[in-house]
């Protein structure tokens, strides 16, 4: 196991009803901005239950977030944050809201092209200004995590940032405010959080079995809690908490300390998104299995880790039981409706050479765990991918 420090901040308020208790967390003469996403925020309650827990405090509130949050909104979001003197800023929806929330706490007080932000992918942090969030949609961890991603849709580019003076002081989870989510978004959910725990796994051993273990149960989780979560009818409140914390513990930290880390299939998902407006989930089950394929060979002990632990593939050659983790793991996105394939969407070797040419702009030339993959392979995979 490598050496790691491991620090969150974030307090978790669990369970229905918790948005009512957030009372003691938000100073009581903060002036408070509310960022949120679409009219559901409104239309469903979430944003009334909101502002009757803030009480008398100085409220603003700023909607239009969009799923993949662009600079050009949150930037407007800055500028009223700036004007009207905002001290505590308050995120209610998905990871979308609340990555773009993080940027705006980070844009605030900074000095500067707050691009550069981006840029540096947030290592020109100094400050940033308190936040809280209450999660509407199981995914992107963005909830007890510090980074986010935002697109910039006059260039296409669609960068990550962190920092440790961007976590949430506190975030609620409330399974109930996912029961009007529709059957895309709990499958977006379900195999972001899946792709999130694979990014941090599937690299090569580090005798972390404890990591590896916790990485294993949530993926099993997840695979299980599938069938019900895209069941119609009336959701079920136990697999909703189940798969919100899920969510929640793929990407806060935890799996990942101490292990090392790949995300070259979020980085080239990343791409494809910018261009093309694919959903952030559903470019990660085009390019996992292709990644998971192409680096086959440098990934050959943790593949048959996760084909007999989390699969139970245990007969037939080396070979053979990769190749069927691989196709377990497709299955497993396209049986909750998530094509697999580019032409799924309508795109072809057009889309290969432009994600290509993007990665190459962006830096993004030596990928993965081993900094092995260039834009030759990232070609490759995309190509297989097709």
């Amino acid at each position: 196991m490598l050496n790691f420090n491991f620090y969150n901040p974030t307090r978790i308020l669990f369970g229905a009803g918790k948005i009512a208790e957030i009372g003691p967390f938000v100073p009581q003469d903060a002036r408070v901005l509310v960022l949120y996403g679409g009219a559901s925020a409104r239309s469903t309650g979430t944003l009334a239950e909101v502002l009757a827990a803030l009480g008398e405090r100085t409220v603003f509130e700023f909607g239009g977030i969009e799923p993949n949050p662009s600079y050009e909104t949150l930037s407007r979001a800055v500028d009223l944050a700036r004007a009207e003197r905002i001290d505590f800023l308050l995120a209610v929806g998905g990871g979308s809201v609340l990555d773009g929330s993080k940027f705006v706490a980070a844009a605030v007080p900074f000095e500067g092209d707050t691009w550069s932000i981006l840029e540096k992918r947030g290592s020109n942090i100094a400050r940033a200004l308190p936040m809280g969030a209450v999660l509407t949609l199981p995914a992107t961890g963005s909830e007890m995590n510090n980074g986010g991603v935002v697109t910039r849709k006059a260039t296409h580019a669609k960068l990550s940032f962190s920092s440790p003076h961007c976590f949430p002081r506190f975030s609620v989870l409330d399974p109930t405010k996912t029961y009007t989510l529709p059957a895309r978004q709990i499958a977006n959910g379900l195999v972001d959080a899946f792709v999130h725990t694979m990014e941090q796994y599937l690299t090569y051993p580090v005798n972390a079995p404890a990591q590896d273990r916790f990485a294993e149960g949530l993926l099993q989780t997840l695979v299980e809690l599938a069938p019900r979560a895209m069941q119609e009818g009336e959701p079920d409140y136990d697999n909703r908490a189940n798969l919100m914390w899920t969510a929640t513990l793929a990407l806060n930290g935890l799996i990942g300390a101490g292990v090392p880390q790949d995300w070259a299939t979020h980085m080239i998902g990343h791409e494809l998104t910018a261009l093309y407006g694919i959903d952030h989930a559903r470019t990660l089950a085009i390019v996992l299995p292709q990644v998971m394929q192409a680096r086959r060979g440098a990934k050959r002990e943790k593949l048959l880790q996760y084909a007999a632990r989390v699969w139970q593939i245990t007969e037939g050659s080396d070979d053979e039981r990769i190749d069927a983790a691989i196709a377990r793991t497709a299955q497993f996105f396209e049986s909750v409706g998530i094509p697999t394939r580019l032409s799924a969407y309508q795109l072809g070797g057009e889309a290969v050479d432009a994600v290509v040419k993007a990665l190459t702009e962006h830096g993004m030339v030596k990928l993965g765990e081993q900094r092995a993959i260039t834009p030759e392979i990232s070609r490759a995979i995309l190509e297989a991918a097709l």
